[in-house]
């Protein structure tokens, strides 16, 4: 797998309702994105929502879009989608009007998640075929 940029979030906001079931949290962020295939901006701000069941996993959903240029150099945007657990994964899904980067539309991603001071750096990977 290899890594095909990531992203440095920095939280906004916190938004937290507790209930009797589950937790839910949300956190607006903004951020940069860096890494060979792209770099780039959030725009706006993202959102990742945190859902935890009082007797089970915990489930993390985030949605943002970003701005920048592609490996060519292109501008271009791609909107992320990265669902999953810490203890099964994430799966991001990406849709992006990138020529270059049309491939990350139909191949199999995973993230690495991993808390930084401001917020969670998060990482991209492919099997990428050179």
């Amino acid at each position: 797998m290899k890594k095909l940029f990531e992203v440095q979030t920095k939280a906004e906001k916190f938004l937290t309702v507790c209930g009797g079931t589950s937790d839910v949290s949300m956190i607006m962020f903004s951020g940069t994105a860096s890494g060979e295939y792209f770099n780039g901006k959030v725009l706006g701000t993202g959102a990742d929502t945190q859902k935890v069941p009082k007797d089970g996993i915990g489930y993390l959903s985030a949605r943002y879009m970003l701005e920048g240029t592609d490996i060519n150099g292109e501008k271009c945007k791609l909107f992320v989608e990265n669902n999953g657990t810490m203890e099964d994964g994430f799966r991001p899904l990406i849709v992006t009007d990138s020529k270059a980067l049309s491939w990350l539309e139909t191949t199999e991603l995973s993230a690495e998640i991993v808390g930084s001071e401001s917020g969670v750096r998060v990482s991209v990977f492919a099997d990428v075929k050179e």
